[in-house]
């Protein structure tokens, strides 16, 4: 006899934009919010009735009704807001996930004393995704996006070389990355001093990039060691970091053909290669911490 399992259901990318007016100085916040509810829902699956179902309409005029009620201090914040309410309000609802992408926009110098003209910021994506059973929260926040490079100070040889192996080894090479990661906070309960989050994501971002930079590497998987490090011994309020790093391969182009040298120390000419693309992917933990962000962050 087929048995029901695990299920949710809500309303997903529901885009919402909040501008906050303090005069003529204007302020953006531009989310796209996804709601996922779970709890007594097994008749639903089993007979069709919708007596313990909220309509994923109602979720969606609720993210709108919040945005304007309470504003929207950050992405962890309103998602926060959100998630107790539908816990608390709803007897059916036992947990609430929800799951924030944030787009950053950029005031533009005019010189009048209006500010109230922005352009969308290409960097990153902001992510959260809070999680509330009625009684403990888990806020897994991160980005997405990210592009960074070193022109220098990046190596790689003394690798494992067989008979398929043609890459020739590397001692002055560059070094660039599209930066997916997640960082879970160690805040899980009401009674605990809530973080900062705004000032938490700008100084992870912050210890990241430098972390990046900072690193002279000799592997993709070193440096992202370092850039989780760097997070975990300068936030207290985290406990775990998660990267996925995709290795964006620039490879030297052969110009000899032509007469024309091509090496490093000249500033060289290289092929930016799209894919297929070498992939490093790891955890970094507070000491005494259990691993929870998942392996695959397709699924956060």
């Amino acid at each position: 006899m087929p048995i029901l399992g695990q299920n949710q259901y809500g309303k997903a990318e529901n885009r919402v934009v909040k501008i906050t007016r303090d005069g003529a100085t204007h302020h953006i916040k531009d989310l796209n919010v996804s709601v996922s509810l779970s709890g007594d829902m097994d008749e639903v699956h089993l007979s069709g009735s919708n007596a313990n179902v909220l309509p994923t309409d109602t979720t969606k005029n609720t993210v709108y009704a919040f945005a304007k009620e309470h504003g929207i201090e950050s992405a962890e914040q309103f998602g926060i807001h959100l998630a107790r309410h539908f816990v608390t309000s709803q007897d059916p609802i036992r947990t609430a996930r929800i799951r924030i992408e944030e787009y950053a926009w950029e005031r533009i110098a005019t010189a009048g004393e209006d500010e109230h003209s922005f352009v969308r910021q290409g960097q990153e994506t902001r992510l959260t995704q809070i999680t509330y059973d009625g009684s403990s929260w888990e806020v897994v926040s991160g980005l997405k996006d990210l592009t960074v490079m070193n022109s220098t100070n990046s190596e790689f040889w003394g690798y494992v070389k067989d008979k398929y192996t043609t890459l020739p080894e590397a001692y002055d090479r560059i070094l660039a990355t599209e930066v997916s990661s997640r960082w879970r906070f160690n805040w899980s309960d009401d009674e605990q001093e809530m973080p900062d989050w705004e000032t938490s994501y700008e100084q992870v971002r912050k210890h990241m990039l430098e972390a990046f930079a900072e690193t002279y590497s000799l592997s993709l998987q070193q440096t992202l060691y370092q850039m989780g490090s760097r997070i975990i011994d300068h936030r207290a309020e985290i406990d775990e970091v998660r990267f996925s790093l995709p290795n964006k391969h620039h490879f030297l182009v052969d110009l000899e053909p032509f007469g024309l040298k091509n090496a490093t120390e000249d500033g060289a000419v290289y092929f930016a290669a799209d894919r297929p693309y070498g992939l490093i992917e790891a955890t970094i933990l507070r000491d005494g911490c259990e691993p929870r962000i998942p392996v695959d962050l397709t699924n956060l």
